[in-house]
């Protein structure tokens, strides 16, 4: 337990408070554009009271502006929902693609200012394991923080879930601008910290130019390889359909 609330109190908060700080910035932004769309219907609201012929197709041009945003609101609204919600979930089922989605949409915004594409590529059919979400999207998004700052030039990274023998995988592929040095700084402590909870498995590939997290049972593997890092821990259960 004393473990867990050191994950809570020291890695987690940091999550949480990153992600709800971009979060309302997001929805900020979505309520400048209506102001803005405010003022020009406003403006239009003066210049028919003036007699002035207002162009219907610039109403319906104001309108649809509004409900884009509107929906646009929604979305986030309702994922930062699901986010708020991991964090009071202990260990259940989730399904490892919906949760790789909404760590993508928690980090568009970092990835915009990076300029950096995310491209995902789910499994076909849900992929369900047993796991503590919350804890599970904070080892992925650092992760892909690092992917980003390793991306290179390309500036692509690429997001792929795979069920394999042993269980599943979280492959962060495109990392070119990945160095020896890197293995220094990545996973840190807190990723440590994470993969002790979770119990699943990371490695860190020169040659492929990846990270792996693996999430299965397998046996533990201690140590580093050739071109690579691995920091695992000895098991995490795969749930079938």
């Amino acid at each position: 337990m004393v473990d867990k609330l050191e994950i809570i109190g020291e890695t987690g908060l940091q999550f949480f408070g990153k992600m709800t700080a971009s979060i309302s910035h997001e929805i900020k932004n979505v309520l400048a554009i209506i102001n803005e769309n405010a003022g020009l219907l406003e403006d239009f609201t003066l210049m028919a009271e003036r007699g002035m012929a207002i162009e219907t197709e610039r109403l319906k041009r104001l309108s649809q502006a509004v409900i884009k945003q509107i929906s646009r609101a929604d979305t986030i609204i309702k994922n930062m929902n699901r986010f708020a919600h991991s964090a009071d979930e202990s260990l259940k089922t989730a399904d490892l693609n919906e949760t790789l989605e909404l760590v993508v949409f928690l980090s568009d915004r970092f990835a915009s200012l990076r300029r950096v594409t995310i491209e995902s590529k789910p499994q076909e059919s849900p992929v369900k394991i047993e796991t503590y979400p919350f804890f599970l999207m904070n080892l992925l998004w650092l992760c892909l923080d690092f992917a980003m700052d390793a991306s290179g030039g390309a500036k692509i990274i690429e997001l792929i879930v795979q069920k394999i023998e042993t269980g599943a995988q979280i492959r962060f592929r495109g990392l070119n601008g990945l160095v020896p040095a890197s293995m220094d700084t990545f996973p840190d402590e807190r990723a440590k910290r994470l993969l002790g909870l979770l119990r699943v498995e990371l490695a860190v590939s020169l040659e492929n130019k990846e990270i792996v997290v693996k999430l299965g049972e397998h046996e533990k593997r201690m140590g580093a390889t050739k071109d690579s890092e691995i920091i695992s821990s000895p098991r995490s259960v795969l749930k079938d359909d």
